[in-house]
């Protein structure tokens, strides 16, 4: 059914363009609305191909509008790094599209849109880098650059999700055991800095999302203080479980409190007498564990339940 709906939104698309009552920019603009249409929320990777046959079909109608030509550029390569890839020919091919684009829109089009496509580019080039086709300093240099435009006060949502990715950025690099307290420490300021901005009410998805990953870089942070980082980390993940439900949003539920178990392993049932050790946390930890694993399983995230699986392994024996 989808398929054949997006074969007819298609056969609409290419009469819109034929027909001689609409002008060339008109048609160019038909061409890269409908393919953005597409790319909203797609049930498949059909809509997405599609889309990306419209824009290229506006790429071939705009050599003389320099503006939609690079609109439509961008636009391909969000469709094609949309579309799920083993490989990277389309993070490639996604790649070639902002790099080519770019130049274009920073000469004809708003700083927004500029921003956009600086931000889409690093996320190309930071899925690249796992592959050894990109470097993680170019993605957050594209990061950086985006944020000049997408400020906290004026784009939260566009703030948060750059400073999310900065700090992602940030805790992959291979940098030296010298500097991994301080990638650390960064992160944490990247994750903090963006809760600055976005709030529970306003923003639940990515306050929950900043709020898991504040838990993770707080739970390893190298520091003579671990007991209170670990304390840091299980607040946050209180937080991010305010708007992480079983019921609404079940996988990131269950890995964020796959998460606070992990810290609970770790802390002490008093914090003020540490030495007693802590049974009440690590019964809490393998219910959370328990409950993260039957809804990996549900949804079938083997790898993740076989880990959480030796974990309660290893609890057992300790």
């Amino acid at each position: 059914m989808a398929s054949s709906m997006t074969d007819a939104a298609v056969k609409a698309a290419i009469a819109a363009v034929e027909s001689e009552s609409a002008t060339l920019v008109e048609k160019i603009e038909m061409l890269i609305e409908l393919a953005t249409e597409f790319q909203k929320k797609p049930k498949d990777v059909e809509p997405l191909w599609q889309a990306v046959e419209l824009y290229r079909s506006a790429i071939t109608l705009s050599s003389d509008h320099p503006l939609l030509w690079a609109r439509a550029q961008a636009g391909m390569g969000t469709a094609l790094r949309s579309i799920p890839d083993d490989g990277t020919d389309l993070l490639l091919q996604a790649r070639d599209c902002y790099q080519t684009a770019l130049p274009v829109l920073q000469e004809h089009a708003s700083s927004e849109e500029i921003a956009e496509a600086e931000m889409n580019l690093g996320l190309v080039l930071q899925s690249l880098v796992s592959f050894h086709q990109a470097r993680l300093v170019d993605a957050i240099q594209a990061y950086q650059r985006a944020l000049r435009v997408f400020t906290g006060d004026a784009y939260p949502q566009e703030f948060a999700i750059l400073q999310n990715n900065i700090a992602i950025a940030y805790l992959s690099m291979p940098l030296s055991a010298e500097g991994d307290d301080m990638r650390q420490a960064m992160a944490v300021q990247s994750f903090r800095q963006a809760l600055e901005w976005v709030t529970l009410i306003d923003h639940p998805s990515e306050y929950a999302m900043l709020q898991n990953n504040l838990g993770n870089a707080l739970q390893y942070l190298p520091s003579t203080h671990p007991v209170e980082n670990n304390v840091q980390a299980l607040l946050a993940y209180d937080e991010a479980l305010k708007v992480r439900t079983v019921h609404d949003t079940p996988l990131e539920y269950a890995n964020t409190i796959a998460n606070k178990a992990n810290v609970l392993l770790n802390l002490p049932d008093d914090l003020e007498h540490p030495e007693a050790g802590n049974p009440n946390c690590l019964s809490q930890a393998k219910a959370l564990f328990q409950e993260a694993a039957v809804i990996f399983e549900r949804y079938g995230r083997f790898d993740q339940m076989r880990t959480i699986q030796q974990t309660l392994e290893e609890i057992s024996i300790s």
